[in-house]
């Protein structure tokens, strides 16, 4: 586990007491939901392989000047100065470091930056920071979009373009670095320190060694799991799109595709900005010529990792596919690849009751045509002897709006079911959404987070 640590003195030292505690055996709550009462092991003893407390690397973070910065009276200017100080930090170690960086950094950062560092945070008057900005909001709109002769006036407004989001500005900066991150907060790492623990609820620290050690397991490049029996030759897509809430013009959203493959690898691609997004009917479509250069890219994409085309090419969304979206998207792949098109919504339109006191069984589905299905993603699960929830579960419906070629719906279903499993952002047993669709507003916040421009393909896991 080469694990590298970016944050403040005291930021290093929770690390350090965290990695130490996960190598040992962690009991699990005497009390609590029947779910959370799992014994952590060690991190060894699960993944077969060291996490040494110290750290593979450390890039210190002045403490005071973070604090400075992150409770200025201006929010965009804050939240982004704070991010360069990270952001600095990280390219500064790549241009000066001989060794190679390590495989994952954990960015750990006080409880006072998660605290104003999120989009309708406040500092409290008492403890602004004077800003040393002089340009508002509707100023640097108009430098953004007609220009401006001095280069001070551009670098103010361009702080305007970012979201108000410190965990999603960081990683949207850091895109271009090839760096995997994984942000997580003091009092995650050492919830009893003095003062803290009072501050926000908390899962036990079994719970949080088995969530924290699997996505940084998967992170530093390995797979904690893979689901048995998935058919070979097949590809997932799920459709991102994301409103641009600051949008110049006609080009109001940004598209992009989760590709995730049987083995669980997943892939994220940035489409086009465009028109996307309807305001009259609250809905997104690409262009022909947009769908066809997005799904372009993923069949590439899978050709280039397996050697030959998809023979089976699924595509997850929450809307309906348009005419001239779905002839783009199916004009890009081959001719032998079947390709199906299927909206997936949870809605409340079918309710299903057992008798007794448990809730209808996980997976369980009723098939109303060869193109309608209602799949119950969450529900009790007998090897868990629980149902980790409190109302009826609801199912996903499922609708095959565009298929080309025989698939039945048994085989869509089992499908759904298996990429319930592949969240490795967790150790949980399941997630009531395929992972194709589970992490697109997450992505879709990421790619928009700061000024829209064209990035290489990444794995799905420098977004998570």
């Amino acid at each position: 586990m080469d694990v590298g640590v970016i944050g403040t003195a005291g930021g290093a030292e929770k690390y350090r007491s965290w990695v130490a505690n996960i190598r040992k055996p962690i009991l699990p709550p005497e009390k609590g939901k029947p779910e959370n009462k799992m014994l952590w092991p060690g991190f060894q003893a699960v993944f077969n392989v060291e996490w040494p407390e110290k750290p593979f690397a450390f890039v210190e973070i002045d403490e005071a000047e973070l604090s400075r910065r992150i409770r200025s009276e201006n929010r965009h200017e804050g939240i982004s100065r704070a991010v360069e100080l990270f952001d600095t930090a990280v390219r500064k170690y790549l241009r000066q470091e001989d060794a190679r960086p390590p495989l994952l950094w954990f960015v750990v950062v006080p409880e006072e930056v998660f605290l104003y560092g999120r989009p309708k945070s406040r500092v409290p008057k008492l403890l602004q920071e004077k800003s040393t900005l002089a340009l508002g909001k509707r100023g640097a709109q108009s430098i953004l979009s007609k220009g401006s002769l001095f280069i001070e006036e551009m670098e103010a407004a361009a702080l305007y373009e970012y979201e108000l989001n410190f965990h999603n500005q960081l990683k949207a900066k850091l895109l271009d670095t090839g760096q995997v991150l994984q942000v997580v907060r003091e009092t995650t790492l050492c919830p009893d320190a003095e003062g803290e623990s009072t501050r926000r609820s908390l899962q036990d620290p079994a719970s949080v060694a088995w969530n924290l050690s699997t996505t940084s397991f998967y992170k530093t490049g390995a797979r904690p799991w893979r689901v048995a029996d998935i058919r070979d030759g097949v590809c997932y897509v799920g459709l991102v799109f994301k409103k641009i809430e600051n949008a110049r013009g006609t080009d109001n959203a940004c598209c992009g595709a989760q590709m995730f493959l049987s083995t669980g690898e997943g892939v994220v691609f940035r489409g086009a900005v465009g028109p996307w997004y309807s305001q009259t009917e609250k809905t997104y479509h690409l262009s022909r010529e947009k769908a066809a250069e997005l799904m372009h890219m993923v069949v590439e994409s899978y050709r280039e990792i397996h050697g030959y085309a998809p023979k089976e090419l699924f595509i997850h969304g929450k809307i309906e596919f348009s005419d001239s979206e779905w002839d783009g998207f199916r004009s890009a792949a081959p001719a032998e690849t079947v390709v199906v098109g299927i909206r997936i919504r949870r809605q409340s339109e079918v309710k299903l009751y057992r008798y007794g006191q448990n809730p209808v069984l996980r997976g369980t589905a009723i098939i109303a045509s060869e193109r309608k299905a209602y799949l119950w993603t969450v529900g009790y699960t007998p090897r868990l002897a629980t149902y980790p929830g409190r109302e009826v579960p609801n199912p996903l419906t499922i609708d095959v709006v565009r298929p080309s070629g025989l698939v039945s719906m048994e085989t869509i279903l089992n499908d759904l079911m298996a990429l319930t499993k592949l969240n490795y952002n967790n150790s949980g047993f399941s997630d009531g959404s395929p992972v194709t669709l589970r992490f697109a507003d997450l992505v879709g916040e990421i790619l928009t987070a700061g000024p829209v421009s064209a990035t290489a393909p990444l794995p799905f896991k420098y977004y998570i």
